[in-house]
Order: structure tokens, then sequence, then C-alpha cells
């Protein structure tokens, strides 16, 4: 019964009705949700480009399994124990150029906090391990990513 409200509420394209689900999207937010990458973003394509055409091999979405915590880096150059993350000015907070959305503050809210701690456990965890954390905002030129890791790969 609730599922066949849910249905009929979803073909109407109510975006929240109280007591059948707690978000009930329309198919253009699917879409749209559906389409956000979690990998081979457009700034990661760019940077790894950048990286291999000068010559550095690494490996990409590599899990490391430090303990509890598993991290996942965009770039990962395990020799040297180097991590890159290229991060979402959105997803991230950035201090420029990230703005809190307007819509639906209740969830993204807590979700963007969850996100910004994630990073700072995960640089803990990385640092405490012996590995050097490079996080590179997507907004950067791609020069100075390229500069920011090769700087990481040469420090001894």
């Amino acid at each position: 019964m609730v599922d066949d409200i849910a249905s009929d509420l979803r073909k109407r394209g109510d975006e929240h009705v109280s007591g059948v689900s707690s978000y009930v999207t329309t198919p253009g937010r699917s879409r749209n949700m559906a389409a956000i990458r979690r990998t081979d973003t457009k700034p990661e394509i760019a940077l790894r480009s950048a990286l291999h055409r000068r010559g550095l091999r690494f490996r990409k979405d590599l899990r490391l399994n430090l303990g509890p915590v598993k991290p996942r880096p965009d770039i990962v150059f395990t020799r040297a124990k180097v991590a890159v993350f290229v991060d979402g000015c959105f997803w991230h907070c950035c201090p420029e150029h990230g703005k809190p959305p307007s819509q639906n503050t209740g969830y993204w809210g807590p979700k963007l906090a969850r996100n910004v701690e994630r990073d700072r456990r995960y640089d803990a965890t990385l640092t405490t391990h012996g590995w050097q954390v490079v996080r590179i905002w997507e907004h950067v030129p791609l020069a100075e990513a390229v500069a920011a890791v090769e700087d990481a790969l040469t420090v001894d």
C-alpha cells in the first residue's frame, strides 16, 4: 500500500509527503544525483593526465587498508607513500567556493559536515601511518596542482 502511494507521488512529482517516506525524489532529481561521479571527475582526470605526461606512474582510486579506517585517495603513489585527493568545492566545503545549499538544509548541512570530518579523519590516519597527504581543490589551476604533487614526491 505504502509503495503504491509513493509510486503515485513520484509520478505526480511531489518531493516530500509526510508519512509516506522521508524523501521522495522526482525523476529529474534522481537523474541529476545519479550523474554525480565519485571518481573520474574532470579535475581528477586532468590532473592524472598531466602527471602521466610527466612520466609519473600511480594507482587511481586505490583503497588503503589502514586498520579500521580505509581511505580511498583519488591518486596514490605507493612507493613514495603519497595520497592525493582532488576535492570538489561543494562536497568538501571549500572556504573559497563552497556555498551552503539553500534547499533541504536539514539533510545537506550534516551530510557536508560528515564529509569534512571524514576528510580530517583520513588525513590523520594516513599521516599516522607515514603517508603524505595532498589535498587539491577542484578550482586550483592544473599547473599548481601538478606542482603540489611533484613537491610531495620530492620531499625526503
